[in-house]
């Protein structure tokens, strides 16, 4: 087996770098540009059928923050802890043309070994669902149901979802595996107390894969202006995000005992961090921040890290699933260390 490969329900990747969906992957040369970068798989941005998601996209806004909350540069070369807060919309095709877009580079990845994955967010079920079986009728083989979208609150009404209840995630998931015989991804929410519940009800109703998560709602004051920057509320992400992310992916590994496979979005800037989400638990791990700042030679360099990794610890990147997601102890279990913490304060308050 290659060093490399991974397995996702019934799908093999070559690798477990997954190009995530942001406005990099909207034109051509974009998805062009991933897949030729060496992805393992490439996830087209989500559509739905609501004007206004679409809308959302022409009044977005970006901007890259450093750790002291100013505005950086964009482009290749910001530093990898750059943060990003912004504010997306969907793709701006409709329907036909997307799915149109998605049969070409499904052809595309297939001849670099690629796996391309169409995205469905939802707005309205029945919608969804029509949309659902018209990409499985053009012969591509994977979902991404996206309802974990971190924009609900702040979009139009009835726009995109964030589903943070897990009878309603059972309810979505279970609508759509029901109606599919293709495989079915399912996007989760991060803005959830209960990441896990949310991972165990998409598996239990047929979710091959639980996406494990989407970005948090953030809002920045800007000091100059006293207003908040981008003006509101936008996702914000950044490699900061990754414990959160393996805290999930260890979790929601513990609950699923195997039910589904995890695929880890969210803090990931490079093949180091793709190691350590694989580590947590996610048999694949996606990068958009990091490719949408830096440019798509943070795909190529992050499948040549990690390789580089697994060949330096003799390992294939199977096994490095869940290692320290199983090796995690909970608190009760550390051991005591005699006034440990007397040597992490300041001196003035011993």
């Amino acid at each position: 087996m290659p060093r490399l490969e991974t397995h996702i329900g019934d799908l093999t990747l070559k690798n477990p770098v997954i190009a995530a969906p942001a406005e990099h992957m909207i034109a051509d040369g974009g998805l062009k540009a991933a897949i030729k970068a060496g992805a393992g798989a490439v996830v087209m941005k989500s559509t739905n059928e609501s004007l206004p998601a679409k809308a959302q996209l022409r009044a977005a806004e970006y901007v890259a923050l450093d750790s002291r909350w100013r505005p950086v540069p964009w482009g290749p070369d910001a530093d990898p802890s750059t943060m990003i807060l912004s504010r997306s919309g969907l793709h701006p095709l409709g329907f036909e043309a997307w799915l149109d877009q998605c049969i070409s580079h499904y052809r595309i990845a297939r001849d670099h070994d690629c796996l391309l994955i169409p995205s469905v967010i939802l707005a309205d079920l029945d919608h969804a669902l029509d949309m659902a079986l018209q990409v499985q009728q053009a012969g591509l083989p994977v979902l991404e149901f996206n309802i974990g979208t971190p924009y609900a609150r702040e979009a139009a009404k009835g726009a995109v979802s964030t589903e943070t209840a897990a009878n309603r995630v059972a309810e979505l998931t279970r609508a759509m595996t029901e109606r599919l015989d293709i495989p079915v991804w399912v996007k989760l929410t991060g803005q959830s107390s209960d990441v896990p519940q949310l991972a165990r009800a998409a598996a239990d109703a047929g979710g091959q894969a639980a996406i494990v998560a989407g970005r948090l709602l953030g809002m920045l004051p800007d000091l100059d202006t006293q207003e908040p920057m981008l003006g509101t509320s936008g996702g914000f992400g950044g490699f900061w995000n990754l414990p959160l992310t393996c805290h999930w992916l260890a979790l929601c590994r513990a609950t699923l005992n195997g039910k589904a496979d995890l695929i880890g979005i969210n803090g990931v800037t490079g093949g180091h961090d793709v190691a350590r989400a694989m580590l947590a638990g996610a048999s694949a791990a996606g990068l958009a921040s990091a490719v949408m700042l830096r440019g798509f030679d943070v795909i190529r360099e992050s499948v040549e890290t990690l390789d580089t990794y697994c060949k330096d610890k003799g390992m294939a990147a199977n096994d490095l699933i869940g290692r320290a997601a199983d090796a995690r102890k909970a608190f009760a279990d550390m051991p005591e260390l005699d006034d440990h913490w007397k040597q992490f304060v300041p001196r003035e308050s011993l």
